[in-house]
């Protein structure tokens, strides 16, 4: 008996109040945590349900929107294709204009360029790039532009339907591409969550291929719309200069013709006026002359005429230095012939400057007498090319419409 009593495999009674006690709280605080994992959990259904709809919402927004995009772009390039198609087969017909004209600039081209030729006979001043040769040179140049031009222009043509097609090309290919990628989109905005045979495909998350951002499929289409732009624009340009080559050119060559005559009959009255005037020049420099030899001749009269005066002032004011003791006082006779002297002398030296300068303007009318008679021969040397040589080589030149 005393061996039960002290058994210590047996709990006390205390201890099973609080062991039950510690498995109410355990279940308790058990199941409320279980509760709000639960509560947690269909909140979280809840959220998720919410967000996978709206996330398919927007991505199925963005898929129309994606196909309105490529609908438009689709729609901007069948339109550029069908005008760079209508371009091209309207500049083929322009090509067909291009291969009948080549034969009727060349007796103009000589005539301009003997008259280029001639007036480089032209001497000294003369010898200028004036309005006459800048038209000469123009004709030249036009001229030779026409005769080279309807060649140059027929292979620009070529060039040109070459380019149109390269465009028609890329349009093609970019409206072939935005048609496929149109259809994937048309099936993809058809699927739902309810649609048969839609699969799990985890591969489609990795970023395999070229892909690019919308901002460079943007810029790819408006680039090749912008080609074809271009190329339109290019076209519609060169039908207007075959236009302009084929109608305008024999008046071209009138029209330059005429300015090239009337630049000759302004330049010989310019030439002529200029000459006239050098020789009336040429007799004010020769009165001019005359005058100046007068004016030396009464300058080194006057420089000798300041000989006396000077010299008296000087010996006046060389006795008084002899003046003895006190006498010789800086007085006012002394000052006033010291500045006599000094104003006498300035005086002198002025006139000397006055003649240096009179005999270098004699030397310099001489020199522009000189001048002047050379180029009066110049101006004749340059009427006798302008008038003669050129203008009746002109007169028989006659622009014919080809």
């Amino acid at each position: 008996m005393a061996r039960l009593l002290q058994d210590t495999s047996k709990f006390h009674p205390s201890e099973w109040y609080t062991a039950n006690r510690m498995q109410r709280a355990s279940t308790e605080s058990q199941k409320s945590r279980s509760e709000c994992v639960t509560a947690e959990s269909w909140r979280l259904v809840d959220e998720i349900e919410k967000t996978t709809q709206k996330t398919q919402s927007d991505v199925n927004k963005k898929i129309e929107q994606r196909r309105e995009e490529i609908k438009f772009w689709k729609q901007e390039l069948d339109n550029k294709l069908e005008q760079i198609v209508h371009e091209t087969e309207v500049l083929l017909t322009f090509k067909n204009r291009l291969e009948r004209a080549l034969e009727s600039c060349k007796e103009p081209l000589v005539v301009a360029q003997k008259c280029l030729m001639y007036r480089q006979r032209r001497v000294g001043i003369d010898l200028v790039h004036d309005e006459v040769e800048q038209e000469l040179l123009k004709e030249a140049e036009v001229l030779q532009g026409i005769i080279a031009l309807l060649g140059r222009t027929l292979e620009q043509t070529n060039e040109q339907i070459r380019r149109n097609r390269s465009a028609k090309y890329n349009l093609e290919m970019d409206l072939k591409d935005k048609f496929t990628a149109l259809t994937i989109d048309d099936y993809c905005a058809s699927l739902t969550n309810d649609t048969p045979h839609i699969i799990y495909a985890d591969n489609a998350m990795k970023l395999e291929g070229n892909f690019v951002s919308p901002e460079d499929w943007i810029d790819f289409s408006n680039i090749n719309v912008e080609k074809a732009d271009k190329q339109r624009n290019n076209s519609l340009a060169l039908k207007a200069l075959i236009d302009s080559i084929l109608s305008q050119t024999a008046n071209d060559m009138r029209k330059q013709c005429e300015m090239v005559n009337v630049a000759f009959r302004n330049r010989v009255k310019e030439v002529k006026d200029a000459k006239h005037k050098l020789e009336t020049f040429l007799a004010m420099v020769m009165d001019e002359t005359a005058s100046q030899e007068k004016n030396i001749a009464a300058l080194k009269k006057a420089i000798a005429d300041k000989e006396g005066p000077v010299k008296v002032a000087q010996t006046r004011l060389e006795a008084r230095n002899h003046r003895p003791n006190v006498e010789l006082c800086y007085d006012t006779v002394h000052c006033s012939l010291m500045n006599e002297v000094q104003e006498i002398t300035k005086n002198i030296q002025r006139l000397k400057d006055a003649l240096a300068q009179a005999e270098a303007e004699l030397k310099r009318l001489s020199c522009r007498q000189l001048s002047l008679e050379e180029e009066i021969k110049v101006k004749e040397n340059t009427l006798y090319i302008d008038e003669v040589l050129c203008m009746q080589m002109r007169e028989s030149l006659y622009i014919n419409n080809y």
